[in-house]
């Protein structure tokens, strides 16, 4: 492994000028930085991104890794950090990870090349053991919807098989026994914890599962669609479906708008996040509120005061899933 020293070598100068070219500081000659950077190439050096970030101290940019920033679920998170930067009079900077572990370490090591002291990462690709390491190279990460074992404190998650379960069980409460789940064919924890509390549900509501009322999709409006085609292909008594997201719910009304099949008299359906959108549908739609908001505003806050000392800890709380109603739901139509 090429190391600082090794540049300094190679470029016939100190290490000090060597860190003083990488990090583009003024003082740096027009030679030097010249030596230093064609010692660079000649080597392949990389710099490591968490020793330079944690050298510099750079105490005014909190960065933020989400999946993707068309989704509204992390539009809606990158805002609430950049209000509770605003009010510390701090700047914010987004990386983007896509579902990929390798992106989603790029993002972060990018941005703590810029001096980033305080992280929000959303992750959902890297490995616990990853993740670790980064949490104990980066004072100021704090996680947020998701558990690393060990760092608990510095992580901001929701239950998510609480809320398909509440979600599920009010469909039987209202009388449903035909119930499909609409989930995401991103396989990761979010989607695997969404289906459980759907399963659970069905279980301890004594109702047996039908494999044929489960399907996967993208998570957008065009997954949503695809779903609920492939349910209504496979299934002629389905009355309600849950979905893994608001995106996918309102993707599968249109289909039963389509068909003529009248949401909610005729069929039921729940969604799940409660992004603007579920009030603008028709009808407007029942959901799971996910208080992303919320939880990324106490993310930023955390990671600030793990950051820098003279900023307080947020108080610490338990962020719940809740059924919000509209009237996307009703009892099965009994004709």
């Amino acid at each position: 492994m090429v190391t600082i020293h090794d540049v300094a070598k190679e470029a016939g100068v100190s290490v000090a000028t060597v860190s003083r070219v990488l990090n583009n500081h003024p003082s740096a000659s027009a030679k030097a930085r010249l030596a230093v950077e064609s010692a660079v190439q000649k080597l392949g050096y990389q710099p490591n991104a968490n020793a330079q970030a944690l050298a510099m101290k750079n105490t005014d940019t909190i960065g933020v890794v989400v999946t993707d920033v068309t989704d509204p679920f992390f539009a809606i998170l990158v805002k609430a950090v950049d209000k509770v930067a605003e009010e510390y009079k701090k700047t914010i900077l987004i990386g983007i990870g896509y579902h990929n572990a390798e992106k989603e370490m790029e993002a972060i090591d990018t941005l703590l090349r810029k001096r980033c002291s305080c992280l929000v990462v959303h992750s959902k690709a890297l490995t616990d053991e990853t993740l670790k390491n980064y949490f104990a190279k980066v004072p100021g990460m704090v996680l947020i919807n998701r558990i690393v074992e060990g760092y608990e404190n510095r992580c901001v998650n929701l239950d998510n098989q609480k809320g398909t379960y509440l979600a599920t069980e009010m469909l039987i409460r209202l009388g449903h026994k035909n119930i499909g789940y609409i989930g995401s064919n991103h396989y990761i924890s979010d989607e695997m914890e969404r289906k459980m509390g759907y399963l659970k549900a069905l279980e301890n509501n004594n109702i047996t599962f039908n494999e044929h009322a489960v399907t996967h999709s993208s998570p957008d409006f065009e997954g949503g669609e695809e779903a609920m085609i492939n349910l209504l292909s496979y299934n002629s008594d389905l009355t309600a479906v849950v979905a893994y997201n608001d995106s996918m719910a309102a993707g599968a009304i249109s289909v039963l708008n389509e068909n003529n099949i009248n949401v909610p008299k005729q069929f039921s359906i729940i969604g799940f996040d409660d992004m603007p959108i579920a009030r603008y549908l028709i009808p407007k739609l029942t959901t799971v509120r996910y208080p992303i908001d919320l939880m990324a505003n106490y993310a930023a806050k955390l990671a600030l005061s793990l950051a820098h000392q003279e900023i307080s800890a947020p108080t610490n709380i338990q962020f719940n899933p809740t059924l919000v109603r509209r009237f996307s739901t009703e009892q099965p139509d009994k004709m």
